[in-house]
């Protein structure tokens, strides 16, 4: 079984923070399978399921991991490589332990027993620790009510400045953070005695700001990040490429070409691109309870490491998002769609009828009846699953393509009624 270095715990640990799943320790074959998704989309490298499973203890093996594996690994959990990941830890060096020196015979050298040595050391290790796990128990729990914290955007454009405000005085401890969402790369030290703090969101959506004691959340509230308009971007770490509306915006449709991406100095391989377009926060939000959803795609490059020509439209919400992912036939064991409460992996499920030739624009559709969701590829169901149970809202639409695509003909209705519709 692999050794757990310090560096790869914590990794580790930022990246099931990330996830929210739960422990490591309790994911079943499907999350690795997920997981290895989600990687293979933030990162561009695709690491095996198998490959985690052996990372996360699951399978033995002797084995460190690669610098490939452990930059890709340091990458989706936030930082660019392994080695900026090991110089923003911090480690906490505990002071020195006095040890009384053992007595000897008067004319002898100290003999040094390393069995017991390394069990002293142990020892004092394992002390330290249970005295550390017992004082995080005893910290008592936070009272919400002696906290404040708000925000406000300061435009509808992106990139776009947050100003926070807050009111942390009455916090027992100098360890306070504003963290932007879900990411824990996200996450600032300010002053607890501070009022105010600004942060910056690259891309639009729908986010839960926190303000964090210690490690306890004592305040969150939503935070729409809009649009003005369409956004067009190129993704790339850690500032996208933001297009000019002429750079994609057409009078039918939403197209940036193969050159237009080029244009921008972005390869096209071996690692492709994702082109992304973005409407949020620029309609009535809409219940997902009785809407329907139709628009036409096509995905317009193929080439290379992009022959299974992934794409995804996404219904943003005030929740976990609503995609419809799609790919070539042979490549649908790689999707994974989302239904608004779960992850669903094409490794597990039949996504078949998400597999599509784009050699003609491809439509899908996404309805409600107040019971089922219903996903549509070229006028046949694809998929159905139930209703999240809680209250959802949709409050923006994207689109993503591996390499680049088009888009036209966005119809979003709530009721019956035209809501939003776009070329």
């Amino acid at each position: 079984m692999i050794s757990d270095s310090t560096d790869l715990l914590r990794c580790k640990q930022l990246i099931e923070q990330k996830l929210d799943w739960g422990a490591g320790e309790t994911w079943t074959s499907v999350d690795f399978e997920n997981l290895q998704q989600r990687i293979l989309d933030e990162t561009g490298v695709s690491l095996s399921a198998s490959t985690l499973r052996r990372i996360w203890g699951r399978v033995d093996y002797q084995h460190l991991p690669s610098n490939t594996t452990l930059n890709t690994l340091a990458q989706f959990a936030g930082y660019s490589d392994w080695r900026t990941f090991i110089r923003a830890q911090l480690p906490q060096e505990l002071p020195p332990t006095p040890v009384e020196p053992l007595p000897m015979k008067s004319g002898t050298k100290p003999a040094i027993n390393w069995v017991k040595l390394s069990w002293m050391v142990g020892l004092v290790v394992a002390v330290v620790l249970i005295g550390l796990v017992a004082f995080d128990q005893k910290q008592p729990q936070l009272n919400a009510e002696q906290y404040h914290f708000s925000s406000k955007p300061l435009t509808r454009s992106i990139p776009n400045s947050i100003i926070f405000t807050y009111d942390a005085s009455a916090s027992p401890t100098d360890s306070v953070y504003i963290q932007q969402s879900w990411n824990p790369r996200l996450r600032t030290l300010v002053d607890k005695n501070g009022q105010t703090h600004t942060s910056i969101y690259y891309e639009p959506g729908y986010y839960r700001a926190k303000l964090i004691v210690g490690k306890q959340i004592v305040q969150e509230h939503p935070l729409l990040i809009p649009t003005d308009g369409w956004l067009g971007t190129i993704a790339t770490n850690p500032v996208p490429v933001y297009l000019k509306s002429s750079d994609y915006i057409r009078p039918d449709r939403l197209q940036l070409p193969i050159a237009g991406v080029q244009q921008k100095n972005v390869p096209l391989q071996p690692d492709v691109p994702m082109v992304k377009y973005f409407n949020v926060g620029n309609f009535k939000s809409v219940p997902i309870t009785n809407f329907s959803f139709s628009s036409d795609v096509r995905n317009d490059y193929g080439e290379g490491a992009a022959t299974c020509q992934l794409t995804w439209v996404e219904l943003i919400t005030d929740d976990m998002p609503i995609t419809i992912p799609l790919s070539t036939k042979g490549c649908v064991s790689e999707l994974t769609l989302l239904d608004g409460t779960h992850m669903i992996s094409g490794k597990k499920t039949d996504l078949s009828r998400l597999g599509v030739d784009f050699a003609n624009w491809v439509n899908v559709s996404c309805k409600s009846d107040g019971h089922k969701l219903y996903y549509h590829v070229n006028g046949e169901l694809a998929y159905e699953t139930a209703l999240p149970q809680k209250k959802v809202s949709i409050v923006g639409i994207a689109y993503g393509f591996k390499g680049t695509g088009a888009v036209k003909n966005i119809n979003l209705q709530a009721g019956g009624k035209k809501v939003f519709q776009a070329f």
